[in-house]
């Protein structure tokens, strides 16, 4: 059982996983702090409100970045199957409560992209299906959003996916969809006229 190389690679995950991009980018850009600004959140979708298109799209790939190379390098170190659900887990809990910003960080989605990438190229590919249908069903990019991400373990275990991949993406969707809760709360408490 490779537990030193699963334990360094988790350490080196959640360490990725705090190089908070947004926050990063604005104190580079604008010399400000984005905790300050907008939402308040160190996320792709505040960047966004602060820097703009460039911007949202910049952190969402920094951010996806950070999670694909956290689950390269466990692979590198001869880490795979159920030794892997920590590095999922390190990378996304890294992001969204990174220690040197009093963890206080991003909600994780475009980090667990990336780190789903690296882990089963597939699977972005049925979240992206999944969200695409549900938002055209529930016209809510947060809702849509986070119930795909919600239904994508089922979906994979309807494709008869290992267990060790059911259970890896379940945990990581639990926590992103923790994250998420404000977000959701916000959006259900509209009125269905103001969810598009």
């Amino acid at each position: 059982m490779p537990i030193w190389q699963t334990l360094a690679a988790t350490i080196a995950a959640y360490v990725l996983g705090c190089f908070a991009s947004a926050y990063y980018l604005v104190r580079l850009v604008k010399g400000q702090d984005i905790r300050q600004l907008g939402t308040g959140t160190v996320g792709g979708r505040n960047a966004g409100r602060v820097l703009g298109r460039a911007g949202f799209v910049a952190v969402g790939v920094l951010d996806a970045l950070k999670g694909l190379l956290a689950v390269l390098l466990g692979r590198y170190l001869g880490v795979e199957g159920w030794w892997l659900a920590p590095v999922l887990l390190a990378v996304v809990a890294g992001h969204i409560w990174p220690a040197q910003l009093g963890f206080r960080g991003g909600k994780g989605i475009a980090t667990m992209i990336g780190a789903l990438l690296a882990y089963n190229y597939l699977i972005p590919l049925v979240l992206l299906v999944l969200f695409l249908v549900l938002f055209a069903l529930l016209r809510s990019f947060t809702l849509g959003g986070m119930l795909a991400i919600a239904l994508l373990p089922f979906v994979l275990l309807a494709l008869a996916q290992p267990p060790s991949v059911v259970v890896s993406v379940a945990l990581v969707a639990i926590v992103v969809i923790f994250a998420n809760r404000d977000n959701i709360r916000a959006r259900l408490s509209r009125r269905p006229s103001e969810t598009s």
